[in-house]
């Protein structure tokens, strides 16, 4: 019997909060769909010798191949699983999860079309939330099974920079000509829907630790 092969990809997710809505940003890996800042945590180059010992095969490809570059998102057989974790957990050689937030922040800024905001990125601290795993598990029509990690944290408005960010996030959100930004309602992510937009599922891991919906296939 062929070894199982496992998918792994372990995130941080930001909650940014208006009362009872949610800050979403565009997606471009998956056009017409909006969900929460963040992104998959990298690894740094001393651990690619241990993610090496334990068959760790990136996941490659697509048109943001050398953004990827260096993601804790790809393949492990299934008995290097336990070990992975437990070296995940120690933190050795990979990004902390505030320092993953400020680099997907500060890339999603650019991508959303608020590249000027980008400055109040640095310092920005932030609270964890929850943390959700789903699986390992079987993936329908895929030779693999699926492991995912999500780290939920909150911004914390706790300086000037912080709360300013906080305004303008939800400015962008509230104007028409900004189409990178939406605010969703618990319920818009419940339904997966906000006005036109598709909300992407991870999208309720800022209210909850339960999946509503499927996943939405990404840009091949």
């Amino acid at each position: 019997m062929a070894a199982t092969l496992v998918r792994i990809s372990f995130s941080t997710l930001l909650r940014i909060k208006d009362d009872n809505r949610y800050v979403l940003f565009h997606s471009r890996s998956r056009p017409g769909a909006f969900g929460p800042p963040g992104g998959v945590v990298k690894y740094f180059p001393p651990a690619a010798r241990v993610l090496e010992r334990l068959g760790f095969r990136e996941e490659r490809g697509g048109p943001r191949a050398a953004v990827t570059k260096w993601d804790l998102r790809g393949f492990l057989p299934g008995g290097s699983l336990r070990r992975f974790v437990k070296w995940f957990d120690t933190g050795a050689y990979r990004e902390e999860p505030a320092e993953c937030l400020r680099r997907e922040l500060a890339e999603e800024l650019g991508e959303v079309g608020l590249s000027a905001l980008d400055g109040r990125v640095h310092g920005l601290a932030f609270t964890m939330v929850r943390t959700v795993v789903e699986g390992p598990e079987a993936v329908l029509g895929k030779p693999f099974e699926q492991l995912r990690r999500f780290d939920v944290y909150d911004l914390l408005a706790v300086d000037g920079a912080a709360l300013a960010l906080t305004r303008e996030l939800i400015e962008a959100a509230d104007d028409p000509s900004c189409s990178g930004v939406i605010c969703a309602t618990r319920e818009e992510i419940a339904h997966g829907r906000h006005r036109l937009a598709l909300i992407a599922p991870q999208s309720a891991f800022l209210i909850g630790a339960e999946r509503m919906m499927s996943d939405l296939p990404p840009v091949p």
